[in-house]
């Protein structure tokens, strides 16, 4: 009986460490904003000066930027075709 009530005790032991693990998992989800979200501008500042610094560096500082633009260039291009393809389907073609 008395090892029956450890396996019990244990068990809710476990439970209970469970719960407050998922609990302080999923607040810290939640709570917390990423960090690329702060640095906007910071980032954009320290590009340009690596990009200015020239060598090796200063060129895969171009290079990032020419990447992140030519990304941001084509997110925009897919929206402009999303749209135009529901025009397209409003208009029945």
């Amino acid at each position: 009986m008395e090892k029956r009530m450890q396996r019990l005790h244990r068990g809710w032991q476990a439970a209970l460490f469970g719960l407050v693990f998922g609990a302080g998992y999923l607040c810290g989800i939640v709570g917390h904003p990423t960090a690329q979200a702060q640095v906007g501008d910071l980032e954009k500042e320290m590009m340009k000066k690596a990009e200015d610094s020239g060598g090796m560096v200063g060129s895969a500082a171009k290079l990032g930027s020419t990447i992140s633009e030519m990304k941001d260039n084509l997110d925009k291009l897919q929206k402009n075709v999303g749209v135009l393809e529901g025009i397209q389907k409003a208009l029945g073609g």
